[in-house]
């Protein structure tokens, strides 16, 4: 972490223990770290690779303040040391990463809510208002909280992170409505903070409905003003989301499912990129298997002299054509130790094995790129967490309460 960032860190802290003594602080500490072996088949230029990584190195601090009603949240994350030139995924990209998962930035998270600010004003609802950097409301829950290891293709069409903004929530029963105005450009790096300039620039909506225990809906639209250029010369990006997800018990069984739609559109609709996903584990005792599908079509930019990156700033004239991705992964994680354990341990292998396709022609080929039209990689790996059970990375304020919990790391509690 750089300096500036940890200062950051301290800063915000700082404030909150004096208060603690006061008004009944509460304070939580998690985290997690994966180490990972990945074998890939083929890569760009018809080679296959193999690489060993610590990725998702995080720790998390929780601090609530009930008397003032104040929640503060934040997330360091180390990949930018521990995979600096990212994780090997084929198909995955953004900010500037090709085939490979981006590193997050070293702040990943930095978010201050206040809750039910009306009070009684606004009846049975509850207001919350957060500041900070974190996660736009928009989409689906970042992946880095759900069951499968490897980041789907789709993580830049159905997440928005890591941005300075400004977010209001509004919780009725079963409903919870969400908006925020943020800045649009993605980080280039995992030291760099976000343009505070172009705060505002960019919006994101979201509304969540809860029908059942154990069952949500949501559907989120977002208009991004230039993320791949700083500067705000490039595209801007319109994009819709929806989706459903079930999570509960079935008898002695955890069951957790996701279906998922998301659009982008740029340019005004030049470049349209779709993407479907579907995937589902049961947790049984120490047992989870699990499985996910997915279909998603990324634009395929412009490379550098390095197969794995793409120029940056990202133009509309750098796109060299449409990939559509049909990938199937299975997994299989077992928990180590007592069911209720701290730390948990789970030992995992994955197995993924996808189709690339080219969209309205263009210039890429995936047979010359890759040599074939197909894929497949296998991971293995051991995951590390402690207090990391119940959390869905990307929720603040009221929803953090009110929605259910994520079946990865909650198999063996009731809610």
């Amino acid at each position: 972490m750089t300096r500036a960032s940890f200062l950051g860190l301290v800063a915000a802290w700082a404030p909150l223990a004096p208060l603690g003594a006061q008004h009944g602080l509460t304070a939580r500490l998690s985290g997690q770290g994966i180490l990972v072996g990945t074998y890939a088949d083929p890569v760009a230029g018809g080679q296959s690779l193999g690489e060993v990584r610590l990725v998702q190195p995080i720790i998390m601090l929780d601090v609530g303040l009930p008397r003032l009603r104040l929640t503060f949240h934040a997330t360091a994350d180390f990949e930018g040391w521990t995979m600096p030139h990212g994780e090997l995924a084929p198909g995955d990209w953004g900010e500037g990463y090709v085939d490979r998962r981006h590193p997050h930035t070293y702040v990943h998270e930095l978010m201050l809510s206040a809750e039910d600010v009306l009070g009684h004003f606004d009846g049975k609802a509850r207001t919350t208002l957060s500041v900070g950097k974190g996660f736009v409301p928009f989409g689906t829950d970042d992946p880095m909280s759900r069951p499968v290891e490897r980041f789907p293709v789709n993580h830049h069409l159905s997440q928005i992170l890591e941005r300075a903004l400004v977010m209001a929530e509004v919780d009725v029963g079963p409903a919870t409505i969400e908006g925020a105005v943020f800045n649009g450009d993605e980080p280039e790096s995992p030291g760099q903070s976000p343009s505070l300039s172009r705060v505002g620039d960019s919006w994101a909506a979201r509304l969540t409905l809860r029908p059942l225990p154990g069952l949500e809906w949501q559907g989120s639209r977002a208009v991004v003003h230039s993320p791949e250029n700083r500067a705000g010369a490039g595209t801007d990006a319109r994009k819709w989301s929806t989706s459903v997800r079930a999570d509960r018990r079935a008898g002695p069984a955890h069951l957790y499912a996701l279906v998922e739609w998301a659009r982008t559109s740029e340019a005004d609709g030049v470049f349209v990129f779709h993407s479907v996903l579907a995937e589902a584990a049961v947790t049984a005792g120490r047992h989870q298997p699990y499985y996910r599908f997915e279909r998603t079509e990324r634009p395929e930019d412009m490379r550098t002299l390095d197969p794995f990156r793409s120029v940056r700033p990202h133009l509309d004239n750098s796109i060299l054509g449409t990939s559509r991705w049909s990938i199937h992964t299975l997994g299989y994680g077992l928990r180590l130790g007592a069911p209720i354990g701290h730390p948990d341990v789970v030992p995992f292998i994955e197995v993924s094995y996808g189709r690339i396709a080219t969209v309205d022609g263009g210039l890429f080929d995936p047979t010359t790129f890759y040599g074939r039209d197909s894929f497949w990689s296998a991971s293995g790996g051991l995951r590390i967490a402690w207090g990391m059970r119940g959390h869905r990375m990307g929720r603040y304020g009221v929803p953090t309460r009110t929605m259910d919990m994520p079946a990865m790391t909650e198999p063996d509690r009731a809610r």
